[in-house]
Parts: C-alpha cells; structure tokens; sequence
C-alpha cells in the first residue's frame, strides 16, 4: 500500500504537520508512506518580499509532485493553508490540472483527507477542508478526517488546531506560532486512521 502526503507550504507550519500526517500513516504495517509538495506559482520578487523564501528553504529537499502519479497511491492526504477561508491558490491550481485523471476516473475509490494552516482561530480552517473535500469528492475519493476518538480537540484549556474535518495549526498573523505538540498529535492521528482504513480497503 502507498500514502502520498501532498502539501503547499509558505512559512512551514503546513510542512510540519505534514511530516506529523507522515509519521502517524508509517505506523501502519506495509505502508509506503511519501511526502512531496505541490509546485510553487507566486513570483520570486513576492516570495523574496514576504520572506517566504527563507522560509521555504527548510522544506526545498521535498519533491514536487506531478499530477499524473496521483494514480499510484492508495491514500492521499492533501495539506494547504488557508487563503481567505479557502486553499492557497498553488494548492487550487494543482487541483485545477488533474482534469485527466478525472476524466479517466484514476482516483476513484481512493482514500482522502486534508489538513490546513490558519493565521486566527477562526480563519477558516472547517470552510478550507471541507473545500479540499468537494474536490475530492468530484475525484471519487472515499474521505476520512479526524475523528472524536482523538480527544485532543475535546479540550478547551489552550488555544489549538484539530477539527472533526481534519488536522490543523493556529499558526499566528507574523507565523510567529509553530504547530503545538497537540496539533501535531491530532496530525499523527489521522495519518494513521487514514491509512488504516485503506489498509482495509485494499486488503478486500
């Protein structure tokens, strides 16, 4: 079985629960589990001017992926951050080019998820998932999220990520906030309920 944990990251918190999602799907026995990011489509001179190129040299080494390989895996988890309640546009328009599979229906049956980033509380972690997901939906995958079995997102006593929809990070208006260790449980929880349900799948 293969796991394709699929991100865009600006400033790294997006990088960092993919690593978690990554972590968590390893822990399913014969579980090929990848990480790589989608392509990058703002400008050099707007990456350089907001300080997303620093930033991004700490996740450079990860591959890109083309959407054609998408066809090779079992389960894939699809990270973004948020852009005004919806997916970073390199995210959409990664989406936006898988218009052959589609077509072919290369990914139906598959298992999907996503996971976000936001700069508030409520700056529309929910709204962006649940967008991932119609996308997803229309691919014919079969979703998995972050179910209430991880008690992370029950409590009430720090400022954190975590939805029923999927993982996700608080990450701050300057990104001055990394993931937390909850927010990344919450990430390694459904890296390993996703795989385990395909797991399951793929075993019929």
């Amino acid at each position: 079985m293969k796991t394709l944990v699929l991100f865009y990251s600006t400033y790294g918190h997006v990088w960092k629960l993919a690593e978690a999602i990554a972590e968590g799907a390893r822990q399913v026995a014969g579980n090929d589990v990848v990480v790589k990011r989608v392509p990058e489509t703002l400008p050099q001179a707007i990456l350089d001017q907001t300080g997303a190129t620093g930033a991004q040299q700490a996740f450079a080494h990860v591959p890109v992926a083309t959407p054609d390989e998408l066809a090779e895996y079992d389960a894939i988890i699809f990270g973004t951050p948020t852009r005004y309640g919806n997916m970073c546009g390199q995210m959409q328009a990664y989406l936006d080019s898988t218009g052959g599979l589609w077509a072919k229906g290369a990914l139906v049956g598959k298992v999907g998820g996503a996971f976000v980033s936001t700069a508030t509380q409520h700056g529309g972690q929910e709204t962006t998932i649940r967008a991932v997901h119609t996308a997803l939906l229309h691919h014919g995958f079969i979703l998995v999220g972050l179910p209430y079995a991880w008690q992370g997102q029950m409590g009430h006593h720090e400022v954190t990520g975590g939805t029923p929809y999927g993982a996700s990070t608080v990450a701050g208006g300057q990104g001055e906030r990394q993931p937390s260790e909850n927010e990344l449980e919450g990430a390694r929880f459904q890296g390993k309920h996703t795989a385990e349900i395909a797991s399951k799948l793929a075993a019929k």
